[in-house]
């Protein structure tokens, strides 16, 4: 089967302040690392309300919608903007997520990456912050479990940020299995090992400044990959977020392009003994442009290889 890439043009429509680290190239330099790949080329919906309320209620949806600017920018927190596009791209985003989960369960595609931004991974039921203003990787977890009826669905969170939203959108959730690594100390400093969640269905794996790729791996190995293959998900969630590389101007991991690769694969390996290899995949941070393209493309070449 093949790969599915999901993307729209509006996800280059949510504008950032001068100097903000998650701006408009992002989406660029990833597409265009990923332009000459064999892919099917999906158009990102937009997404229904009634699958964005699976997480957050409508009164966060409203006031989201309230602040959004009719020109100019608008300031969430200390580092989340909206821009009048912010929220097409925002439901394009979150509508990949769905349209991702939809393909790969349908059988249409093996697996799909979703080429969007706003992130998500930092925002929380009713608090948008890191960047994030919808919890992507927690909804394609949501529908796959309440629309397509699977019994277990696993996300795998690999930025070098604790994904502190999906957390707080999965902690009562005892179908699905949320393991995230990141590095810590470091913004937003929650992601301590004691926080498992409701139903000891959260791992977190804490990563000190510095660690590489090597340290990376055998902390999977020893931890991440055992707990995912026991867990026996049908379906793996990516909340790809490329900001652990050595270049990346936020953090201090060590990671190198072919730690993503390997990563990857380890992943749609075991997808493919308990999932039928079915993985949907969400980006999420990565900061410095040519580390992310770099690594992005290796990413969407594993899952190309896993799908085939």
């Amino acid at each position: 089967m093949a790969t599915a890439l999901i993307t729209h043009a509006d996800g280059l429509e949510h504008v950032t302040p001068d100097g903000h680290p998650e701006r408009v190239a992002r989406l660029e330099h990833v597409l265009h690392a990923l332009q000459d790949l064999d892919l099917v080329r999906v158009t990102a919906p937009e997404v229904a309300e009634t699958d964005l309320l699976r997480l957050h209620p409508q009164r966060y949806l409203d006031r989201l919608k309230a602040a959004l600017p009719a020109d100019g920018l608008a300031q969430l927190d200390a580092d989340t903007w909206l821009s009048p596009g912010s929220l097409r791209a925002a439901y394009r985003g979150a509508g990949a997520a769905v349209a991702a989960v939809d393909l790969v369960m349908a059988g249409t595609v093996g697996n799909a990456f979703c080429a969007m931004r706003p992130p998500g991974h930092h925002a929380e039921r009713e608090t948008p912050m890191g960047f994030c203003l919808f919890g992507n990787a927690a909804l394609a977890a949501r529908v796959a479990l309440d629309v397509h009826e699977l019994e277990r669905v696993a996300v795998v969170d690999f930025d070098v940020h604790h994904g502190n939203g999906t957390q707080d959108l999965l902690w009562d959730e005892a179908r699905a299995l949320f393991i995230t690594s990141q590095q810590m100390p470091l913004w937003p400093g929650s992601g301590h090992p004691d926080e498992r969640g409701a139903h000891d269905n959260v791992m977190n794996l804490p990563l000190a400044p510095m660690t590489g790729g090597a340290e990376m791996r055998a902390v999977y190995q020893a931890q991440a990959l055992p707990r995912l293959r026991a867990f026996r998900p049908e379906l793996i969630v990516i909340s790809a977020g490329f900001d652990a590389h050595q270049d990346d101007p936020l953090a201090q991991l060590l990671w190198h392009t072919e730690d993503f690769r390997w990563i990857t694969r380890e992943i749609c390996a075991i997808a493919a003994e308990t999932a039928e290899g079915r993985v949907v995949s969400v980006l999420e941070g990565g900061y410095d442009l040519q580390a992310l393209a770099a690594s992005a493309r290796a990413h969407v070449e594993e899952l190309k290889e896993a799908a085939a």
